[in-house]
């Protein structure tokens, strides 16, 4: 099937009547949705590679664990130069990773389970072998076609040097010279990310009618929402002036989020449409954005009643763990989104960042997509990463709003730190020369079933990039059931969450606690958090109150360090 949107607008669309929720109750305010990546999630035909059906085949095991919804980065059509994000047709499914029917197949599936499904869509940039570019390319400076995208003229005599000096979250310069047909140097084309993304103009009508149609092509076929990939990114500054950042900050985020080509004020116009279109649609489909904004407030602005529905929150995830600094980003959070009407979001991991069960416990500045590796200041401790990894989520899924999964975390996988260099395959690290390890070290496959090949990956071994020695030790058949094992901790912890209506609560802080500890009520669960080293003791009435959670072993009235319980008085 080779569809864009304006082939897939001519599709019948669902002709359902919208009926929609009474505002402040649709599922997504409180729902905990699981982040799945589909390359290393379960492979069922055995090529190394996950897959739909693969997917297809968990999805009792993502029920038992008690998620409502699963999230799927990209599947579509891609040359996988950035694993997927470099979409070559919006609307179909890489052979890779299966069929439209597979994926029909996965909804059908999902839905049977009360899970709802939503899917990654990439609006900021397309692959440079999409249609659209090469067409672009063919048609030549001045035609509508290369209007789809940002090519300009270069600066210098001889147009040699970039139209600016904007940088690549990659590495490298953002921008690309072409080659005309006849051998001499062209125009160029910006691209954020890699050389093999280049950024679609989002000022141009034609573009926003095709992902109009994108839109309702996978909304008929029964997607409940989409994460939105760059969603502050879309819209670049007029006249593409020179950027200057402080030193420092990660590659999407901090002063970063100032830039001129991240959080321009045109990006609202496109989401209020898209919202529109949802709303056409039955079951409270949502738009999630990925978009590092700063400060909370501003980031706010995207989930405005008419707008997205959530936002991660990024910030919260960024946040040491430290009582002081959780407290103040908790409500920071509430109040900024609590001011235009909507959840605050909480995750803790996702495929772009170094997996909270290390990053919790490194010693050294690491900034957001740099990765780390054996050769990486600050290296983490192994013990101490997850204990406070398992005492942070405790923390996260007892607050109000929407929680964010990462697949693996469940199981306290760490990131991978000793891949070899010639395992490696994110576009960060061949960018920057080695310099940054990049984010294939959250992406190693998961292990099922200690025993089986590919720690039950697949059937035969394969593996994509591959799996420590000690994967077997963390498999979910390993932990499934076993009192005090980390998968246990969060299945427990989901259906207390659920039964106690904790999504939907109000938080209440809780005074006087020793120095380390954050402590606050959410309807009639207290969750008390020691953020130090050190055991304190708990104060009446909590000594003596029900043990619902512990992230750790507790002794009766004491709260041992880096733990989280939960209690009813």
């Amino acid at each position: 099937m080779t569809t864009e949107a304006h082939e897939a607008s001519t599709t019948t669309p669902a002709q359902t009547p919208a009926h929609p929720t009474a505002p402040g109750s649709e599922w997504w305010r409180s729902a905990v949705i699981y982040q799945i990546y589909p390359r290393s999630f379960a492979d069922a035909n055995g090529d190394g590679i996950g897959d739909l059906p693969g997917m297809t085949a968990r999805i009792p095991a993502l029920a038992d664990l008690g998620v409502d919804a699963i999230w799927l980065s990209p599947f579509m059509p891609s040359p996988q130069k950035d694993a997927g994000y470099d979409v070559a047709d919006y609307t179909d499914v890489d052979p890779l990773f299966g069929t439209l029917d597979d994926l029909d197949d996965l909804v059908t599936s999902a839905h049977r389970h009360h899970i709802r499904v939503i899917i990654d869509l990439v609006p900021n940039h397309t692959s440079d072998r999409h249609r659209w570019f090469r067409e672009a390319l063919a048609a030549g400076a001045g035609s509508p076609e290369r209007a789809r995208y940002i090519f300009r003229d270069g600066r210098g005599p001889n147009g040699d040097e970039a139209p600016n000096n904007w940088e690549s979250v990659f590495g490298g310069p953002a921008w690309t010279r072409t080659t005309d047909p006849d051998g001499a140097p062209g125009q160029w084309y910006l691209h954020l990310f890699d050389s093999s993304q280049p950024d679609l103009d989002w000022r141009n009508p034609w573009v926003r009618e095709q992902f109009r149609g994108i839109l309702r092509f996978w909304l008929d076929r029964g997607v409940d929402g989409f994460r939105v990939d760059v969603a502050h990114g879309m819209v670049k500054a007029e006249g593409l002036p020179d950027h200057h950042p402080a030193p420092g900050g990660g590659s999407m985020g901090g002063d970063e989020a100032t830039a001129p080509f991240w959080a321009q004020d045109g990006v609202h116009e496109i989401y209020r449409d898209w919202h529109g279109i949802l709303t056409e649609y039955d079951g409270d489909r949502v738009l999630c954005a990925e978009a590092w904004v700063t400060p909370l407030p501003r980031l706010a602005r995207w989930v405005r009643p008419d707008e997205m529905q959530q936002a991660f929150n990024f910030e919260y995830l960024e946040t040491p763990w430290d009582a002081a600094a959780l407290r103040r980003v908790v409500d920071e959070s509430l109040a900024a989104f609590g001011a235009v009407g909507a959840p605050s979001t909480w995750v803790l991991s996702n495929h772009d960042v170094v997996r909270h069960a290390s990053r919790l416990a490194l010693t050294a500045e690491n900034p957001q997509g740099h990765g780390i590796g054996p050769l990486s200041p600050g290296q983490p401790v192994r013990e101490l990463g997850l204990r406070r990894a398992r005492a942070a989520t405790a923390l996260m899924l007892a607050l109000p709003g929407g929680a964010y999964l990462y697949q693996g975390e469940e199981l306290g996988l760490p990131e991978v730190i000793e891949l070899p260099d010639d395992a490696r395959q994110d576009p960060t690290w061949f960018r920057t020369g080695g310099e940054r390890y990049g984010r294939d070290g959250c992406r190693v496959p998961l292990p099922w079933e200690a025993d089986s090949p590919a720690a039950g990956f697949n059937d035969t071994g394969a593996s994509w990039l591959p799996q420590p020695a000690d994967w077997p030790e963390l498999a979910r058949d390993r932990q499934d059931g076993v009192d005090g094992s980390t998968l246990e901790l969060y299945k427990h912890a989901l259906r207390l969450r659920a039964g106690h209506r904790l999504g939907t609560g109000d938080l209440v802080w809780l005074e006087g606690g020793a120095e380390g500890i954050i402590a606050f009520r959410n309807g009639d669960v207290t969750v008390i958090a020691n953020t130090g080293e050190g055991t304190v003791s708990l104060p009446e009435p909590f000594a003596g109150a029900e043990l619902l959670l512990a992230s750790a072993p507790v002794e009766p009235g004491v709260l041992p360090g880096d733990s989280t319980v939960w209690l009813r008085v």
